[in-house]
């Protein structure tokens, strides 16, 4: 089975979700200086695996071509997040599909100055729905540094389950880090038992 036949989404029909406060569309050309500001942050970088720093201007529009690529490959399902009173950008999340595996890796990032408000775990909730109610994906899966347990957080809140760590699986920036590993399969998951966090994830 090819990718492009598993994967329901294309660029051209991305699907728009909304949550209380928050909607999640298609990154467009528009939210570039949006991106290359936030994640230029080299807080926000650290806490990531790929987002690189310095972040150069130019970089987000090279992003969003492969995004574009990968996205109508059926690797991926990516939204811009996005507030709905005022549309404002505050971050990005999504899903990379492993199809023949029957599992997706849920990815985020927010800018800095929206952090421990609760939008990373009221997207990452949003994702995740999406992943089980629109594929056939039956396993969802992150990895968080050890270093970031506000991230940690935010997978348990999404339903998440701990799974153990990496000890000094990556090198980023220089310093060696420890991956928490989490999961979720299908048969965990129950949206209408999921529960309701107040904001600070």
């Amino acid at each position: 089975m090819s990718e492009s036949r598993c994967s329901p989404f294309t660029w051209s029909d991305h699907p728009v979700v909304e949550t209380d406060r928050l909607r999640l569309r298609r990154v467009e050309r528009t939210d570039a200086d949006a991106i290359e500001r936030l994640a230029g942050d080299f807080d926000v970088a650290r806490m990531t695996a790929l987002i690189p720093h310095p972040y150069e201007p130019g970089m987000a529009d090279e992003w969003m071509d492969r995004l574009e690529q990968d996205h109508d490959a059926g690797r991926c399902v990516v939204f811009a997040v996005t507030l709905r009173s005022g549309g404002e950008f505050v971050g990005v999340a999504g899903l990379t599909f492993a199809w023949e595996h029957e599992r997706a890796e849920i990815g985020y990032w927010f800018g800095k100055p929206y952090w421990g408000r609760g939008y990373a775990t009221e997207a990452a909730r949003a994702v995740v729905a999406l992943g089980f109610e629109r594929t056939g994906i039956e396993r969802v899966h992150a990895g968080a540094f050890g270093h970031n347990p506000a991230s940690q957080r935010v997978l348990r809140k999404a339903g998440l389950r701990e799974e153990g760590t990496r000890r000094r699986h990556l090198v980023r920036f220089g310093q060696p880090a420890d991956v928490v590993d989490f999961g979720l399969l299908r048969s965990e998951w129950n949206v209408k038992s999921s529960p309701t966090e107040p904001p600070g994830g």
